[in-house]
Protein backbone atom coordinates (compact mmCIF):
# COMPACT_ATOMS: atom_id res chain seq x y z
CA UNK A 1 0.00 0.00 0.00
CA UNK A 2 1.19 3.64 -1.22
CA UNK A 3 1.30 6.08 1.25
CA UNK A 4 1.14 9.45 0.31
CA UNK A 5 3.63 11.53 0.32
CA UNK A 6 1.22 15.34 0.86
CA UNK A 7 -0.95 13.71 3.52
CA UNK A 8 0.65 13.95 7.40
CA UNK A 9 0.58 10.31 9.09
CA UNK A 10 1.89 9.06 12.32
CA UNK A 11 5.49 7.82 11.03
CA UNK A 12 6.51 11.58 9.86
CA UNK A 13 4.90 13.43 13.03
CA UNK A 14 6.83 14.08 16.37
CA UNK A 15 5.45 14.14 19.63
CA UNK A 16 5.25 17.01 21.54
CA UNK A 17 8.61 18.08 23.43
CA UNK A 18 7.30 18.88 26.77
CA UNK A 19 10.96 20.49 27.50
CA UNK A 20 10.50 22.84 25.18
CA UNK A 21 9.20 26.02 26.31
CA UNK A 22 7.79 27.45 22.62
CA UNK A 23 5.85 23.71 22.57
CA UNK A 24 4.56 24.29 26.40
CA UNK A 25 3.03 27.55 25.42
CA UNK A 26 1.51 26.96 22.19
CA UNK A 27 -0.15 23.60 23.47
CA UNK A 28 -0.73 24.28 26.66
CA UNK A 29 -0.62 27.30 27.59
CA UNK A 30 -2.22 29.22 24.91
CA UNK A 31 -5.53 26.55 24.65
CA UNK A 32 -6.18 26.88 28.44
CA UNK A 33 -5.91 30.51 28.25
CA UNK A 34 -8.52 30.87 25.32
CA UNK A 35 -10.94 28.42 27.07
CA UNK A 36 -10.70 30.68 30.95
CA UNK A 37 -11.41 33.73 28.32
CA UNK A 38 -14.22 32.19 26.70
CA UNK A 39 -15.88 31.44 30.14
CA UNK A 40 -15.22 34.25 31.41
CA UNK A 41 -16.67 36.48 28.86
CA UNK A 42 -20.00 34.09 28.88
CA UNK A 43 -20.55 34.57 32.17
CA UNK A 44 -20.05 38.06 32.17
CA UNK A 45 -22.61 38.77 28.79
CA UNK A 46 -24.66 36.30 31.15
CA UNK A 47 -24.94 38.89 33.94
CA UNK A 48 -25.04 42.01 32.28
CA UNK A 49 -28.04 40.82 30.01
CA UNK A 50 -29.71 39.68 33.66
CA UNK A 51 -29.06 43.04 35.19
CA UNK A 52 -30.24 45.15 32.11
CA UNK A 53 -33.98 42.35 32.49
CA UNK A 54 -34.04 43.72 36.01
CA UNK A 55 -34.33 47.58 34.75
CA UNK A 56 -36.55 47.19 32.49
CA UNK A 57 -39.33 45.83 34.78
Amino acid sequence: MQVSTDVPNPTNNPPIDITSPLEVIVYIVIPIALLIVYFWVRKKGRSTSKDQVGEDT
